[in-house]
């Protein structure tokens, strides 16, 4: 054990208790909110399964946006999916043994690191260069994306350019299940990469990051287009109804 495991330890400790208490917050804000109509946005499904089945095009292929901008769409989805690789590669610092699947993709994920940061990089240069973006971008949409490309960067750093002892990382990591702390590498970058996914944490529940699990709780998005067959009544309209 040495001092920068200790730090780092109480660090993903604080950010795993805000990251899951604060999703947990958000989501229940979310399911609560009301839904007073029937909003979906057209050509909308007309069933239930539909809206499924328009949800997982939504998750898994960006449908709207590939309507709206393909440019926007390229960008976002290539961020998004070398992301999932990212967090796949990842997951061999916090598994043993590591299953065949996620042992295979391991490579791929290396070069996702790039794609991810290219991505970043044309989302980033959108908010510059396109009008109308730069018109509504905030501080907080550019920090929100200075953070991203940094904790790429700052990993893609310590594959190629400053070798860290990935052994310890990953007991360092594995030893946080058992509250057992375990010493870290003494790497700079290392402390950089680590300290940017903690600030990540953190922010993720209280920022525009959030729109990923409010995509399912958006009543364009997951409401069928059924209001000559069905009435819709929101559930404080039908609390009412029901005290009369």
């Amino acid at each position: 054990m040495n001092a920068a495991g200790i730090v780092f330890a109480v660090v993903f400790y604080a950010a795993a208790a805000v990251f899951i208490l604060g999703l947990g917050y958000r989501i229940r804000l979310y399911a609560g909110t009301p839904a007073p109509l029937k909003i979906p946005t057209t050509p909308a499904p007309t069933t239930n399964s539909g809206v499924a089945l328009r949800l997982v095009r939504e998750t898994v292929f960006f449908e709207s946006l590939f309507k709206a901008s393909l440019w926007t769409w390229l960008f976002g989805w290539a961020f998004h999916a070398a992301l999932f690789l990212v967090v796949l590669r990842h997951t061999r610092y916090f598994i043993e043994p590591l299953p065949g699947v996620l042992a295979f993709i391991q490579p791929f994920g290396i070069y996702a690191g790039f794609v991810m940061a290219l991505g970043l990089a044309g989302l980033w240069a959108r908010r510059f260069l396109v009008d109308r973006v730069r018109y509504i971008s905030t501080p907080s949409d550019h920090l929100m994306l200075a953070l991203l490309i940094a904790i790429g960067l700052s990993g893609l750093g310590m594959k190629y350019l400053v070798a860290t002892d990935v052994v310890m990382v990953k007991a360092f990591f594995t030893g946080l299940y058992t509250f057992s702390i375990q010493p870290l590498p003494s790497d700079p970058l290392l402390f950089v990469h680590l300290g940017l996914v903690a600030a990540l944490m953190i922010i993720f529940p209280y920022s525009k990051l959030l729109h990923g699990p409010g995509l399912y709780f958006s009543p364009t998005r997951n409401q069928a287009d059924d209001p000559r067959e069905r009435r819709h009544i929101a559930a404080w309209a039908a609390r009412m109804e029901s005290e009369r």
